[in-house]
């Protein structure tokens, strides 16, 4: 006889690695509200509202501001396939894992890459990257702004006019910074942004908004090719190439997402609920707010980790607000501090990839999960934890610093 497996019951988590982080109980309600019709004009109303809600999260007035159905990572694919034509030149400056990734997707788009590296744990210059754009021409400049692998934030605000000056796109992947910091779509120049909602959107992963401009526009309507079935007889295929993808098409999803309502896939209706929530919260509670709790809520973690004697990593003047790297002690297993963070508080706390696997512990304050209590929670069980390994410090500082930092504002 097969078994017949247990109704779900997840024990209680608290998400404080690099993402998912745990989702806002607001979130997660309004995804069990009734599914209807993707055609439905309730349901339409509510794509036209998401979009609406999304050009302000991005701080942009795109038009083409919509929802990839897929993880953060859809987002990424769908702008990288639908511009990148098989030997285009693209610049990827990598400063961490995500970095790498980047290449990964372009070099199976067949892009001709181009990268340029940092060390882990520090992020580029604008003269680099600018120097790197001379030297390699490239259409497309493909950029991490904050990369969790290393917790490190590229400054943006000044590559978009390079890429102008210079004639290339440029897209950024802001996954894991959208809201925890300022992303300014417009104001810096940036033609196309990507982002998920498992991080300071504070849902479940499985939506990634992205938005693009009339640059990304027009090059990718030389590609559009209306599937058969769902054509009629106005639609002539554009003269460039056809784009790959059938899911992760752009022009058909602008069809999709557009007036005309083209039947290219059923909408993710429990999904694109989440992320209409997701972005409702934030544009509630205001973007200055938002920023400064994530700002804050770094600086009590960070003073509390130092006051247990850990070494922070990474250039600090560039570190994320909402993930903190510290380096694990010499003699001190990491994963098997994890596990008894797990184990014994419910508390997930990530490592890393790459050249720092095993080196680091990163600590996520993301979102919903970016609140006092946690901090204070943290703290205390990674004090407590690292105690029964045999660390030594000066017990009991860590919360009284992270209150002090907090008590300051």
């Amino acid at each position: 006889m097969q078994t017949l497996y247990e109704e779900l019951n997840p024990p209680p988590r608290i998400l404080m690695g690099p993402g998912p982080v745990d989702a806002d109980p607001r979130v997660l309600k309004a995804m069990s509200m009734p599914l209807l019709g993707q055609f439905d004009p309730e349901f339409t109303r509510y794509m036209n509202e998401t979009m609406d809600l999304y050009r302000r999260v991005f701080q942009t007035k795109n038009r083409w501001t919509f929802l990839i159905d897929g993880t953060a990572r859809a987002g990424i694919e769908a702008v990288m396939t639908s511009i990148i034509i098989p030997g285009d030149k693209v610049l990827v400056p990598i400063f961490g894992r995500f970095g790498q990734l980047l290449t990964e997707i372009t070099n199976r788009c067949g892009a001709d890459i181009a990268t340029i590296e940092t060390e882990w744990g520090t992020v580029f210059t604008p003269d680099r990257i600018e120097d790197a754009i001379k030297k390699h021409r490239p259409k497309l400049v493909a950029l991490v702004q904050g990369d969790t692998s290393t917790t490190m934030a590229q400054p943006l605000e000044e590559i978009g006019a390079i890429c102008r000056r210079h004639d290339a796109l440029l897209f950024v992947d802001a996954t894991a910074s959208i809201t925890g910091m300022d992303l300014q779509t417009d104001n810096w120049q940036i033609d196309s942004v990507t982002a998920g909602l498992q991080k300071c959107l504070s849902g479940p992963p499985g939506s990634a908004p992205i938005t693009f401009n009339e640059r990304v526009e027009e090059l990718v309507l030389k590609r559009k090719h209306v599937e058969r079935g769902i054509r009629d007889d106005a639609d002539r295929d554009a003269q460039g190439p056809i784009i790959k993808s059938n899911y992760f098409d752009l022009p058909m999803l602008m069809d999709y997402w557009s007036e005309r309502r083209l039947n290219h896939h059923t909408e993710a209706t429990s999904m694109l609920y989440a992320a209409r929530e997701c972005a409702r919260i934030v544009l509630m509670e205001g973007f200055e707010a938002r920023f400064a709790r994530h700002a804050l809520t770094s600086r009590a973690l960070t003073a509390g980790l130092s006051a247990m004697g850990l070494e922070l990593f990474g250039d600090q003047a560039h570190k994320m607000p909402n993930v903190t790297g510290v380096h694990i002690p010499d003699g001190i297993p990491g994963d098997a501090v994890r596990a008894a963070l797990l184990e014994n508080f419910g508390i997930e706390i990530g490592t890393s990839f790459g050249p720092l696997q095993g080196k680091i512990w990163r600590i996520g304050t993301m979102g919903f999960a970016c609140a006092k209590r946690n901090v204070l929670t943290c703290l205390s069980a990674l004090e407590a934890t690292l105690r029964q390994f045999g660390y030594e410090a000066q017990w009991g500082k860590a919360v009284d610093c992270a209150l002090s930092v907090y008590d300051g504002q």
